[in-house]
C-alpha cells in the first residue's frame, strides 16, 4: 500500500483545513497520526473499510474523518484549529481492522507526512 497525502498548509487559529491521502492498495484501516516538533508521534484519527471511526482525545468534536472507497481516499476535515494542532500529518494505514486503539507499532503503512501549521 502506497500513502500519498496532500493539503497540508499555514492557518490561523479557529480556522478550517482538509487533509486527503490517496492509498493505492487495499486496507481495512486507513487513518492519520501527526508528530509536533519534539513530541512523540500521536493517533488522530481512523476509519475502517465499513466506515467505522475513531479518534484521539485531543481532536473529538473538531476533526471529522471520512473515506471513499470507490476511490480508496481518506479524507481529515479539521476544525477550530488550535496552535497546538501544529504538526506534520502522516497518512497511516493498516491491513487489519483497528478500533479505539491504534498504535504506532500497529501501523503497517505510512505515508509521506505533510505539514499543518496553525498560528495564533
Amino acid at each position: 500500500v502506497q500513502l500519498q497525502a496532500s493539503g497540508g498548509g499555514l492557518v490561523q487559529a479557529g480556522d478550517s483545513l482538509r487533509l486527503s491521502c490517496a492509498a493505492s492498495g487495499g486496507a481495512l484501516t486507513l487513518g492519520w497520526f501527526r508528530q509536533a516538533p519534539g513530541k512523540e508521534r500521536e493517533f488522530v484519527a481512523g476509519i475502517s473499510s465499513t466506515g467505522v471511526s475513531f479518534y484521539g482525545d485531543s481532536v473529538k468534536g473538531r476533526f471529522t474523518i471520512s473515506r471513499d472507497n470507490a476511490k480508496n481516499t481518506v479524507d481529515l476535515q479539521m476544525n477550530s484549529l488550535k496552535p497546538e494542532d501544529t504538526a506534520v500529518y502522516y497518512c497511516a494505514a493498516d491491513v487489519h481492522y483497528i478500533y479505539g486503539i491504534w498504535g504506532l507499532d500497529q501501523v503497517d503503512y505510512w505515508g509521506q507526512g505533510t505539514q499543518v501549521t496553525v498560528s495564533s
